[in-house]
């Protein structure tokens, strides 16, 4: 099942406050970056995010997730709700997330 466009507005509305959100639609899901790093996405209309010691702390109950078959496990959210929540969540994992790959050259 593929996310809908009314969840990405959500999040997106729920984010605001937050510089530099960027998003990718990718085989009907959204894959969401914060500041060029890749934070999590939107798979099946649920908010997941990777699991760094950050968001572990920042969620210590939060459930693991598969966001497709043969995918890493990541964290739901389930405080979307909350914006003050995201923008601090989004804020804490920001420095433990892995830098972008650079573009190979052709």
């Amino acid at each position: 099942m593929a996310s809908s466009k009314e969840y990405l507005d959500f999040i997106l509305e729920q984010l605001s406050e937050l510089d530099a959100i960027t998003v990718r639609a990718m085989m009907g899901e959204f894959i969401i970056y914060y500041r060029g790093k890749i934070v999590g996405g939107i798979y099946d209309d649920r908010l997941l995010v990777k699991p760094v010691k950050a968001a572990i702390s920042c969620m210590p109950t939060a459930t693991y997730e598969l966001p497709y078959e043969g995918a890493k496990e990541m964290l739901l959210v389930d405080e979307v709700d909350n914006r003050e929540f995201l923008t601090d969540l989004f804020n804490a994992m920001y420095e433990e997330l892995p830098a972008p790959k650079p573009k190979e050259k052709k």
